[in-house]
């Protein structure tokens, strides 16, 4: 008896031994792929402070109808919930708002990834660009100084008066601290359906080749097929919008095309080969990012599923990657419960949100002659 329950607890050791190999396998894997949790980034708390309240103030843009926080939305982690995007008064955009969630780690930004550089140059370009903000930086500059509460601010954050440039230094400095957290993937709490379904993302789902670490992307651009969104043709002010940014970029015979064309604006290839190529989107937070892909086409994230399933859309200029899954209907839901599991917390606190008035009208100097600008 004794000699058998020796046995016993050999063979519990042993197996115990091998679950945790194959766990530390697993693991491993993960952690080849860069998968787990957005390390938080140390700030300057006092320039952050001061970007969260530029970031909520409607006077950075041109006749101060809207803010930073208008299209990125704290309870939508940082997007609005349109398939295509608001703009500027006179405007409306012609992509969907990507959310702000450790944008931060990004390798660039926008859809086109047409800006590579850092999150200042981000920032000076969505409040001066005409149909997103459409800000002289000058005037800007000028409505920040007649707030004491930024007069305060920036001293306060070593930025001395308020300017634009400490403008661009505080912005980042609170988008720095938009990083996920206390999701199930990276609390170790997901689903079996989650489970099975990082199983196919990193295998028969193909997922993985592209949507590699912590944010789950590669900062590349490719051609997936996506349709377009007619919505950009059938109303004149998205296409005008649009079609006002292509010239900007020089997108040749931009009145003759009908489609998106992406990131062509960065190489603009002869033979247009580039052209319907978009940047791999953060899978973080798509809990609360709908709709989905660069023009908001996807309502669901079956749709998106269903959408790679089948191999993506149809472009002669189609990744060569983007083939048929074979994924089954049952898998397809284990993919999405993996996916849902990369959302945590909503940034919608205190920390992250400014709650208090921003004032917009200031009494008028009298002796404004006479003081010192």
């Amino acid at each position: 008896m004794k000699a058998n329950s020796y046995k016993l607890r050999i063979s519990a050791a042993l197996i115990a031994g091998l679950a945790t190999s194959v766990a530390m396998s697993a693991i491993a894997v993960a952690d080849d792929m860069g998968h787990g949790p957005v390390a938080a980034i140390k700030v300057n708390a006092k320039k952050a402070e001061l970007g969260k309240r530029l970031f909520f103030d409607p006077k950075l843009s041109g006749d101060a109808a809207i803010s930073c926080a208008t299209c990125h939305q704290p309870d939508k982690a940082f997007t609005d919930g349109l398939a295509l995007s608001k703009a500027y008064p006179g405007s409306k955009g012609f992509r969907n708002t990507p959310t702000l969630m450790n944008t931060a780690t990004k390798k660039n930004w926008f859809h086109d990834a047409r800006l590579g550089t850092n999150l200042n140059d981000v920032t000076r370009e969505s409040i001066t660009e005409d149909y997103m903000m459409n800000m002289d930086m000058r005037i800007m500059q000028e409505r920040l100084k007649q707030d004491p509460v930024y007069v305060k601010m920036f001293k306060d954050a070593g930025l001395g008066e308020p300017s634009n440039g400490g403008a661009r230094k505080a912005i980042p400095e609170y988008l720095k601290t938009l990083t996920s957290r206390n999701s199930p993937f990276d609390k170790g709490e997901m689903s079996a359906a989650a489970k099975r379904g990082y199983e196919l993302f990193k295998g028969k789902a193909k997922c993985a080749s592209c949507h590699t670490g912590p944010n789950f992307t590669d900062g590349k651009v490719y051609n997936r097929g996506v349709p377009e969104n007619p919505e950009l043709w059938a109303d004149p002010m998205r296409h005008m919008t649009y079609v006002a940014f292509g010239l900007f970029m020089g997108i040749e015979n931009i009145m003759n095309i009908r489609r998106d064309v992406g990131a062509h604006v960065l190489k603009h290839k002869a033979d247009g080969s580039d052209i319907g190529t978009f940047a791999t989107p953060t899978l973080r937070e798509l809990k609360y990012t709908a709709p989905y892909m660069h023009n908001g086409t996807f309502k669901t994230l079956f749709e998106v599923v269903s959408f790679y399933n089948q191999g993506g859309g149809e472009d002669k200029n189609k990744d060569p990657g983007m083939k048929p899954l074979g994924l089954t209907f049952g898998e397809q839901q284990d993919l999405v419960a993996f996916l849902e599991s990369l959302s945590g917390d909503l940034l919608n606190d205190d920390a992250h949100v400014w709650k208090g008035e921003i004032p917009s009208n200031y009494k008028a100097i009298e002796n404004w002659v006479e003081v010192k600008n």
